[in-house]
């Protein structure tokens, strides 16, 4: 027989995993509960995974899984049959149900048997777990550490690693610990017509830790019910997710943000926790004010390229330690800024709850950082004086590509060739220019001078027209990016959606940009694509080069919205509301562009995360930017 050769390590696939959550923790596994058949699959707390696999038996037999109950983003219900104990006759006598339930610190696993028989049933429940120290970008490498050592005392066991230490504890259990394998075994007894239960909690403490879970309940009020039930049901299931995505960080545990998502994300990302703070302004203050306030904290004082930290700008990731992209050349510092939209999207955020009429006074605290952020575009973020916003990693090891679609593919030409930076994103001189006219608002308001903000706005608009619209084939719209010769990068693309209502663009100009956002070609019937149909390179499964990505859908809407465009608005709605009732209302990261006329409903991107926040809060921009509908 021939040897098998490995083949590459792959990122795990996630489309069909479960996963119960409580930032910073999370758990995913198989629909039956299951742990290790695939490469996500384990216990996690803050970026380490603690447990890779799990199994269950009873009398030294599988059971058999008919149904997974997600009872909340943090707890899960795994309902199988153990027809090896069961009487005579068809129906199933003996059920068995596993609920996960996980908090910021664990997991807690609870394993019921119950029966219908008349009399009592002697049996054996087995749990065989693989304990793990794996950190995520391990993980996602599609890699694996090696078993850690593992200490038992009875009925707990503990490992530790790398400042994390791991516990078990399983009452009433016989633990045992051999070829890195731990083996949880119950001798039980079933009543007659009765429940016998066995359980183990699994935590984690973690001395590099830079999140922790905030106390309290979530700091928002949810919206009245829509008429649309389809819109009424995804909100209630982003705000349970958005729920237990909150976080704070070590440095400022008072101020409460979103995580970006899971698996991968679980942290502070500053532009991530930006835009879910803009959709969640509607429900309170809470967020957009806590995630204001982590971002302060952390904004750039000094001049670092390696860290690409600058004066003034605010924070792309916060991660326990370096987090490198095996295989990639990317080898990310635990504080790195390599983000080129962030900055004006603090300042757009921190105009929002002064455009809501958020109290003056409260907003006082945020001028410095403000001033800051406003030099920051101006000094650091137009590197060469023309006017625009361009980026570019200087350290060699960061992100090539630092707007939102920040893969190496996402900025090409038509042909699919890609670009050359430094990289001008059409989408990051419109949040410069919201930013401006914002910053410059609230200046004024509270004593200062805002005209020369109002002044630089106006330059970066008369740059963005002169430089950025391009004639295609595909007809006239702004380019996605201009490239490092100041040439415009010409396919077409949804980062179009973002121009709008932030005083970038005239009348006319919205116009046209509402057209293509509509049009067959980016509008897929399920959102919009994140690049047309017509471009080569046009991918339906693309990261950012076709898919489906539910907050930059949203983005538009909300422009659309602003614009004055509601029934172009109210379209890509619907197309989002679709795709919420294709995934039981958990809209993941990104999902297919295939069209609705293909497919009855959209294909996963099979390595999107979920719950994604940015996803999520997208539910509660889409309510703020329909109108009421009649009964």
């Amino acid at each position: 027989m021939q040897a098998h050769t490995p083949g590459p390590a792959l990122q795990p696939l996630l489309h069909d995993a479960v996963a119960t959550l409580r930032a910073p923790a999370q758990a995913w596994s198989r629909p039956d509960g299951s742990m290790g058949a695939g490469g996500i699959d384990g216990v996690y707390v803050s970026d380490v995974r603690i447990l890779r696999e799990l199994s269950v038996t009873v009398d030294d037999r599988p059971i058999e899984h008919i149904a997974t109950l997600q009872d909340a983003a943090d707890r899960t219900r795994f309902v199988s049959l153990v027809r090896v104990l069961d009487g005579p006759g068809a129906d199933p006598d003996v059920r068995a149900t596993l609920t996960r339930a996980v908090s910021s610190s664990g997991a807690h696993h609870a394993f019921e048997l119950t029966s219908r028989l008349p009399h009592p049933v002697s049996t054996r429940v087995r749990f065989v777990l693989e304990p793990s120290l794996d950190d995520v970008q391990v993980v996602k490498a599609g890699l694996a550490g090696g078993f850690p050592v593992v200490t038992v005392d009875g009925v707990r066991a503990g490992w530790s690693g790398d400042g994390v230490t791991a516990t078990l504890e399983a009452p009433g259990a016989r633990v045992a610990h051999s070829a890195g394998v731990l083996e949880l075994g119950w001798d039980v007894e079933v009543p007659a017509r009765g429940t016998v239960a066995v359980g183990f909690d699994l935590t984690a403490t973690d001395a590099a830790a830079v999140v922790v879970a905030p106390g309290g309940r979530a700091p928002w009020t949810a919206p009245a019910a829509p008429a649309d039930d389809r819109l009424a049901r995804w909100i209630d299931r982003s705000l349970a997710d958005l729920d237990a995505l909150r976080l704070s960080t070590t440095a400022t545990p008072g101020a409460e943000f979103v995580a970006a998502g899971a698996p991968w994300f679980l942290t502070l990302f500053g532009r991530d926790a930006l835009w879910v703070a803009r959709f969640l302004v509607p429900l309170g203050s809470g967020i957009p004010l806590g995630t204001l306030r982590t971002l302060a904290a952390l904004q750039g004082t000094g001049v670092d390229p390696m860290t690409a930290e600058q004066p003034g700008k605010i924070l792309h990731e916060l991660r326990r330690g370096e987090f490198g992209i095996p295989g990639e050349g990317v080898v990310l510092p635990p504080r790195y800024f390599g983000t080129v939209d962030a900055t004006a999207l603090w300042i757009c955020l921190l105009a929002d709850l002064h455009r809501a009429g958020h109290p003056l006074d409260e907003l006082r605290e945020f001028r410095p950082a403000l001033e800051a952020a406003l030099a920051w575009m101006r000094d650091f973020g137009d590197s060469d004086g023309d006017g625009l916003l361009e980026y570019i990693d200087e350290s060699g090891h960061g992100l090539s590509n630092q707007g939102w679609k920040d893969s190496g593919d996402s900025v090409q030409w038509r042909d699919g060739t890609l670009a050359d930076g430094p990289v001008a994103l059409c989408e990051v001189q419109a949040y410069a220019v919201e930013a401006a006219l914002g910053g410059a608002s609230l200046l004024d308001a509270l004593g200062g001078d805002g005209a020369p903000w109002r002044a630089w706005a106006a330059q970066v608009t008369e740059a963005f027209r002169a430089s950025f619209w391009v004639d295609t084939p595909e007809g006239r719209y702004p380019a996605i990016a201009l490239d490092g010769a100041k040439r415009p990068v010409d396919t077409l693309t949804s980062n179009l959606g973002h121009l709008l209502g932030t005083g970038l663009l005239n009348a006319d100009e919205e116009r046209v940009v509402a057209a293509h956002l509509i049009a067959p070609s980016l509008a897929s019937g399920f959102g919009l694509r994140t690049l047309s149909t017509g471009a080569d390179g046009y991918w339906p499964l693309g990261y950012h080069i076709g898919s489906v990505w539910t907050h930059d859908t949203a983005i538009a809407v909300r422009g659309l919205a602003a614009s004055g465009f509601a029934d172009e608005a109210a379209d890509l709605a619907e197309g989002l509301l679709r795709a919420a009732v294709a995934f039981d209302y958990r809209i993941p990261e990104l999902y297919s562009g295939d069209a609705a006329a293909d497919a009855p409903a959209p294909v996963p991107y099979p390595a999107a995360c979920r719950p994604q926040g940015w996803s999520a809060a997208s539910a509660i921009a889409v309510l703020a930017a329909l109108p009421p509908r009649a009964d």
